[in-house]
């Protein structure tokens, strides 16, 4: 049986960005008053909202568009991402820059703009409810949408599949507003929760998306996501959205080469892999340690993190070879087909 502490919590997201009902948020209300848990708990919601929401922006020149050409406004002027634990500065930071693109938006009827896949911008929102919902389950937080009908034991792909459908079906019965403040205020509890602050909790391995990984490495891989889809929505309203900044940008790199590293094992023939770029250069050796280097690649980290995403294929992803062409070529075969994204 819900208790009214337990149904108020699960209320809190949504109240700290303002997408209750009247009477709901009343309630709520009325709960804070009493209960110092849930009041501490809000204070850390609402915080994290007034972090990610940043200041006013200012009015675009009449009849402009703010971001048909160079950097988006609101990208250009938001505020600083909420301080965290390092493991997920890059998360906030991608949140904070998807929600100032996304609220250049309203009253412009850009919803619908298709954007990926099938999806229009609606969708992509609704995907990202989906994609961040497992860490979210797995850090304590309830879900945004229905359950999942999906059952035990399915592969982690095909599930993955069938939950972001059955999450897109949901939103589409929903405004985009709906849609948004349930993405936000589900970013929200994930950046107020214990792990999002404490290196020791985000140490901790538990297996999401088919990959065991520290806690620290999973919120990492939502701010890839993140990120990637702020960039697809980007691109479809001609919107520049910038790479991460560099420290967050060279975080992920290092989080995909681990993930490549794994896939290609230790039997696949050597490559040395150089990602360099703004911010420095980092070399691995990526394969069988018991031979001899077979070749070389060197990527851009932003080309890397578009391949390792799915948004640059190994055809056409800028690079520098030498050596065994083929070897490479396994390299980055084998990146591009652990995308998810």
């Amino acid at each position: 049986m819900t208790t009214d502490h337990e149904a108020v919590r699960e209320l809190l997201g949504a109240w700290a960005v303002g997408a209750l009902m009247v009477g709901d948020e009343r309630g709520v209300e009325r709960h804070l008053v009493d209960c110092a848990e849930c009041a501490a708990e809000a204070a850390r919601l609402r915080a994290t909202v007034r972090h990610l929401d940043g200041p006013a922006l200012p009015e675009a020149a009449p009849g402009g568009n703010p971001g048909a050409h160079g950097l988006s406004l609101a990208l250009r002027t938001r505020a600083p991402a909420l301080r965290t634990a390092p493991h997920a500065a890059p998360y906030a930071a991608a949140v904070a820059g998807l929600q100032a693109l996304l609220g250049e938006l309203d009253g412009q009827g850009l919803w619908e703009t298709p954007v990926v896949h099938d999806w229009d911008v609606h969708d992509t929102v609704a995907h990202l409810i989906a994609a961040d919902e497992p860490l979210a389950l797995r850090l304590g937080l309830h879900a945004r949408v229905p359950t999942s009908r999906a059952p035990d034991g399915m592969p982690w792909r095909t599930a993955w599949e069938a939950r972001t459908k059955e999450v897109i079906r949901h939103e589409r019965r929903r405004t985009p507003a709906q849609t948004l403040a349930a993405w936000r205020a589900q970013a929200a509890g994930l950046l107020s929760a214990p792990a999002a602050h404490n290196s020791e909790l985000a140490a901790r391995a538990t297996v999401l998306m088919g990959a065991r990984l520290p806690v620290a490495d999973h919120f990492l891989a939502r701010a890839f996501e993140t990120w990637v889809h702020a960039d697809d929505i980007g691109r479809a309203l001609e919107r520049v959205v910038p790479p991460p900044p560099s420290p967050h940008l060279w975080q992920l790199v290092r989080l995909a080469v681990r993930i490549l590293g794994r896939a290609l094992g230790t039997q696949a023939p050597p490559v040395a892999l150089t990602v360099a770029g703004d911010g420095g250069e980092t070399e691995w050796v990526l394969g069988s340690a018991d031979e001899p280097v077979r070749a070389e690649l060197v990527l851009d980290p932003v080309d890397f993190c578009l391949l390792m995403g799915g948004r640059r294929t190994p055809d056409e992803v800028p690079r520098g070879t030498a050596g065994d062409a083929s070897a490479a070529r396994r390299v980055l075969t084998r990146a591009a087909s652990l995308a998810w994204l």
